[in-house]
């Protein structure tokens, strides 16, 4: 049976849209908010996930990111923002489709068998990178090195759980900058300056273990130290 992540705050939305899916043979996982989301995600391994972009704690284009980082569960976005920024950066950021509120049932089971027919499975992503001394989890957004839990900010967060997840392989700048900051800040290598400096501080980097090294003119890469 295929399982859908509903991920809406709106208890309305779940009364009316899971009985609906679930005559179409679905089975429903409700989600409330990102956080029990990404949990979610990563403990049921949902086919498909319905995603609003207007969640309590965590800005739903957040949580898509997030998840992009270790999955590629097909996501359909279900929002009541129907600018065309918005759309245009839910797809920039992995986003399958994008169906606006209010909406038709028909149209909206459409988009996800559609969803569902482009996926193309593959990759097996684990939910949490332990490379070296750190342990990284992707669904719960923490890092810890030696045990010890580092405090870092999402965008330091998304930095290095991209490089990590790429361990050994030089990123270019504008790889880095596109998937962390978007298409817009493809030439601002700045950014990465000052916050690789601020990782590097904060998992205590040294000479001997770097933990992200320095490629002269082309970008970076994370050290596996193990």
């Amino acid at each position: 049976m295929t399982t859908v992540l509903l991920v809406d705050d709106e208890p309305a939305i779940h009364r009316f849209l899971r009985p609906a899916l679930m005559a179409e043979g679905y089975a429903v996982v409700p989600a409330m908010d990102g956080r029990e989301a990404l949990s979610l995600a990563a403990g049921q391994a949902p086919d498909v996930v319905i995603l609003d972009l207007g969640l309590p704690d965590i800005d739903g284009k957040i949580v898509l990111q997030r998840l992009r980082a270790w999955s590629d569960v097909p996501v359909v976005i279900l929002s009541a923002r129907d600018r065309e920024a918005e759309k245009i950066e839910a797809l920039d950021l992995g986003a399958d489709d994008f169906v606006n509120k209010p909406f038709g049932v028909g149209e909206l089971l459409a988009r996800l068998r559609a969803a569902l027919r482009k996926h193309r499975p593959g990759r097996v992503a684990p939910a949490t990178i332990r490379t070296g001394c750190c342990e990284i989890d992707l669904a719960a957004h923490r890092v810890t090195r030696n045990g010890e839990e580092i405090r870092l900010t999402r965008r330091e967060f998304d930095l290095l759980a991209l490089l990590a997840r790429n361990a050994g392989t030089v990123l270019t700048h504008r790889q880095l900058l596109t998937a962390v900051w978007g298409p817009s800040h493809g030439g601002d290598t700045q950014y990465l300056r000052v916050y690789v400096g601020q990782i590097r501080q904060k998992l205590g980097a040294t000479e001997q273990d770097p933990v992200i090294l320095t490629e002269p003119g082309v970008g970076y890469r994370f050290a596996d130290a193990g």
